[in-house]
């Protein structure tokens, strides 16, 4: 069998950890966490973009019909065998929770919040797996993990407290935010096993599937707004679906394969900053200073999170 090293993220990889040595990472999982966080950081900016176009559910659709179509190119061919049975349930949960519902909350969220502010709410997602990884897949459950959470969802009270003042839909933007998050935790759990029997491809494809079917009741919507939409916004759609899902996901699972959940969630404390960058780049938007603020003590507690108990 192959090196991890040199095994594709679309190649069977049930058998990668046991000659890789505990608490490294081959350079090609290191690469995939480093596409991972710069493609989901330009997907904030992405959605924010092409958001007056296309209602939250349409683009939802529109991003996984897409992804289906470019990942299916390259997994259909090598596909030998379908889930069976009970193994169908952890995809079919990932598949509704984190390709359907997290993205539909994501998109409705960004209607009100900016993209870099969405993207320091859904920090809280990686203190989340972290969490669960420690009780359900038995990761270990550090004294700083606690005292690092609390800290963080300090810095979303923060957050909240200062969309507060302003508006009424900004507040729901915060909570949709915070649903997305704990959705996505969630199907980061759920799909760590199933790595182990499916290739990275094959397991993102799979989810991607049941979170098209679960939104095709927006399809009317999607083409009655692809229609109307403006070429650019057309063009940041294809690039959603084929850059921060159709790649991003897959370079995900794939490093999910090599690493421990808790871990991997920790590089995603890398998106919010990345995030904002582009934003200000592409969009001219920064947060405000409560975001700014919330999302600082948010760091801050992510950082403690990931001190060593003496």
């Amino acid at each position: 069998m192959a090196s991890s090293a040199g095994t594709s993220p679309l190649q069977p990889h049930s058998e990668l950890n046991t000659h890789q040595p505990r608490g490294r990472v081959s350079p090609l999982g290191v690469a995939a966490v480093v596409v991972t966080v710069v493609l989901w950081a330009s997907a904030f900016v992405g959605i924010r973009a092409v958001g007056p176009s296309f209602s939250p559910g349409a683009l939802t659709l529109g991003r996984l019909a897409i992804a289906a179509v470019v990942l299916g190119a390259v997994v259909l061919p090598k596909l030998r065998v379908l889930p069976r049975g009970r193994e169908w349930w952890p995809i079919l949960a990932y598949g509704v929770m984190w390709f359907a519902g997290y993205n539909v909350a994501l998109n409705a969220a960004e209607h009100s919040l900016d993209a870099g502010t969405s993207a320091l709410l859904i920090n809280v997602n990686p203190i989340l797996v972290a969490v669960m990884a420690g009780i359900i897949l038995k990761e270990g459950f550090p004294r700083w993990l606690i005292i690092g959470s609390l800290v963080a969802f300090g810095g979303v009270a923060v957050i909240a407290l200062g969309s507060g003042t302003r508006s009424t839909a900004d507040v729901a933007g915060v909570l949709l935010c915070l649903l997305a998050a704990a959705l996505a935790a969630v199907s980061v759990i759920i799909q760590k096993p199933v790595l182990r029997k499916f290739p990275a491809g094959q397991a993102t494809w799979f989810g991607i599937m049941v979170g098209l079917i679960c939104c095709l009741p927006f399809a009317g919507q999607l083409g009655q707004e692809l229609q109307a939409a403006p070429l650019p916004a057309t063009l940041g759609l294809v690039y959603l679906g084929i850059f921060p899902t159709a790649i991003a996901f897959t370079t995900w699972a794939y490093a999910l394969s090599l690493i421990d959940a808790g871990k991997l969630a920790a590089t995603t404390y890398l998106v919010p900053g990345t995030t904002v960058l582009i934003s200000w780049l592409v969009l001219s938007e920064i947060p405000s200073a409560w975001g700014l603020v919330g999302g600082a003590i948010c760091l801050l507690g992510v950082g403690l999170t990931r001190r060593r108990s003496r």
